[in-house]
């Protein structure tokens, strides 16, 4: 007999419906019709109850177990960047909470879509997880017209793990020193000066064209494949600027490899308290940060969802984590699924009107 579920639950699903002929119960060949049968109807309904009733119980059980094999996260850039750091922050500290291996695993490409459908494409059993960030997440659905996910519909939103600012890093040969000399250079070069990002939608990508349209600037768009290999450039002179996660770039400008201009955020950095935020140089309304956040496949059971977001708000209040972040320059972060996923609708519509704005086109 071959069942198939109609519409799907987190746990349980809702309806059940019989598929097939051969689910067919067949009546007397008296006067009733076989689609009239009240013997048929009730074993049909019997049946969908014992079904749903059995699922029920499979799924709470296997949550119970879980984890039983190693989980997987996702990091859907190359590594270097600020969500490879923070999935390799939290990663020991969820295996040993949930006592299963955690694996990082880098799956990078068209700017970190490719790591995310293969999420959104997973089995919903917690075993395959993925950190997204605004840009994955929030700005994609404005960005790309063929996006192969929706993130509202296709993910679930588990627990957020930190917000990080973006601050603006050049090499410190570039003439400019802060922003109104970033200012002045530009606007007389329109396109001439390269803005690297860790490819088109991701965050950097959105803050430096934020950037442009509060300052009038207009730099040329230089994408990779990850916050990594951009940094790499620009600290080799082959890029003028990043608009970067402070997590990733935080250590180079400290080692003197990188000048920050500015910082994203209504106040400065305690890591990095000399240096000063844009809105104190003249860039009001330029505010711009990523948050990192865990998230798994649409339809996570609730037992495991709740598991899931339970061991992650330990792991990021625990003090070596939470030492961790900060040190970078990130504000560690938690959430229960429910404002987690609201956080994530309110940021989808934020960056829409960016886009929209800004006339971004990524096919």
């Amino acid at each position: 007999m071959n069942f198939k579920p109609e519409r799907a639950g987190r746990d349980v699903p809702a309806r059940w419906i019989l598929a097939g002929s051969s689910c067919a119960v067949r009546g007397s060949r008296g006067s009733q019709s076989q689609g009239r049968d009240p013997m048929r109807h009730h074993l049909a309904a019997f049946t969908a109850a014992a079904l749903a009733a059995a699922t029920f119980t499979a799924t709470t059980a296997s949550a119970q177990k879980y984890p039983e094999r190693p989980i997987r996260i996702i990091v859907p850039f190359a590594p270097g960047g600020n969500i490879d750091i923070t999935a390799r922050t939290i990663a020991p500290g969820l295996s040993e909470t949930l006592g299963a291996s955690v694996v990082v695993d880098n799956r990078a490409g068209a700017s970190g879509t490719i790591g995310v459908d293969l999420v959104a494409k997973s089995p919903p059993d917690g075993y395959t997880l993925v950190v997204g960030s605004t840009g994955t997440i929030t700005g994609a659905p404005s960005l790309f017209p063929k996006l192969p996910y929706n993130p509202l519909r296709d993910l679930t939103a588990i627990s957020m793990v930190s917000d990080v600012p973006i601050m603006i890093v050049v090499h410190p040969a570039m003439r400019a020193r802060n922003v109104k000399e970033l200012v002045a250079l530009a606007k007389p070069k329109a396109g001439r000066i390269t803005m690297g990002s860790p490819g088109p939608g991701s965050t950097n990508h959105l803050a430096g064209e934020l950037f442009q349209l509060a300052t009038g600037v207009k730099f040329t768009h230089i994408p990779y494949k990850g916050n990594g290999p951009a940094l790499i450039d620009l600290m080799g002179g082959q890029i003028d600027i990043v608009f970067d996660q402070m997590t990733a770039s935080i250590g180079y400008v400290r080692g003197g490899k990188l000048r920050a201009l500015g910082v994203a955020q209504s106040k400065r950095s305690a890591q990095l308290p000399d240096v000063p935020t844009l809105a104190e140089q003249g860039c009001k309304g330029c505010e711009a940060s990523t948050f990192a956040g865990l998230f798994g496949p649409a339809g996570l059971p609730k037992p495991i969802l709740d598991r899931l977001a339970d061991a992650t708000a330990k792991v990021v209040a625990s003090k070596p984590v939470h030492d961790r972040f900060v040190s970078l320059g990130a504000e560690p972060k938690s959430s229960t699924p429910e404002e987690f996923s609201r956080l994530v609708q309110a940021d989808v519509a934020r960056w829409a009107r960016v886009v929209k704005e800004a006339n971004i086109r990524i096919e």
